[in-house]
């Protein structure tokens, strides 16, 4: 293979490639979306800055992607840290969970999704939308909402599936040195509500070490939502070098 094909080349293997390229559409993309309130300063912990914190609020949210252009059907689970960057309200990515190999690949790869193996689930169970996380053999986390109790403002529904992602992209040199250490912005902005409902849930989250997710417990659920949509994501932008940019500025929350 010539240097000029190498060039070409977009992830490994060569003859095989990992994943497809994008953009990825996703068909009847189903959203299970609990907000809760959490102890402050183990969410502090986890938000890096210059991101700041201004409530203890995380999403937790499971995902049912059935049909989705080069990675075909798959579930994912993951949190959301409440966050804020300067002026902009947005979400931080704390971790995500799904088994479908060409997703994890491109989400680590093409953009900066915290992607890592795990097995979700969403389905109906009689008049309840459940959603479960496990991983490997044991049970990490379990959702319940009432199945389309109101009927939720399209609006409102566009606007909190489009709000602003931050994420962090860390790749390490061979001297197991940082290589790439970014802070980087996504938006979901070619979106199709298709239905958006309200209801009450409940959120179990059960200690894991290699999934983390109660380290955030569960004080208070706010919200709870169910989302159907179709949708494109958008690039990744990079919006903070930490190898670069001089260092941010601490606030009161992270002392």
């Amino acid at each position: 293979m010539k240097k000029e094909d190498v060039l070409r080349q977009y992830t490994t293997p060569t003859g095989a490639p990992a994943f497809v390229p994008g953009p990825h559409r996703f068909t009847s993309r189903e959203y299970l979306n609990i907000t809760y309130r959490t102890d402050r300063e183990a969410l502090v912990k986890q938000v890096p800055e210059p991101l700041e914190v201004d409530e203890p609020l995380v999403r937790f949210e499971v995902m049912n992607m059935p049909d989705t252009t080069g990675y075909g059907s798959y579930v994912e689970c993951g949190q959301a840290a409440v966050v804020r960057h300067k002026e902009e309200r947005g979400e931080y990515i704390i971790g995500m969970y799904l088994d479908n190999l060409p997703a994890i690949a491109a989400g680590r790869e093409l953009s900066a999704f915290p992607k890592k193996l795990g097995s979700a689930k969403l389905f109906v169970d009689s008049d309840t939308l459940v959603g479960t996380l496990d991983y490997g053999t044991l049970s990490v986390a379990r959702a319940t909402m009432g199945y389309k109790h109101k009927p939720m403002d399209l609006e409102k529904a566009r606007q909190e599936i489009c709000v602003p992602t931050f994420m962090l992209k860390i790749l390490p040199s061979y001297e197991r040195r940082p290589r790439i250490c970014e802070l980087v912005r996504t938006e979901i902005t070619n979106i199709s509500v298709k239905g958006a409902w309200r209801g009450p849930a409940r959120l179990q989250l059960f200690e894991h070490v290699l999934a983390p997710l109660a380290d955030l417990p569960v004080r208070e659920i706010i919200s709870a939502t169910h989302i159907l949509t179709d949708l494109t994501l958008s690039p990744a932008t990079v919006i903070y070098d930490y190898l670069t940019d001089s260092a941010p500025s601490t606030s009161s929350d992270k002392k």
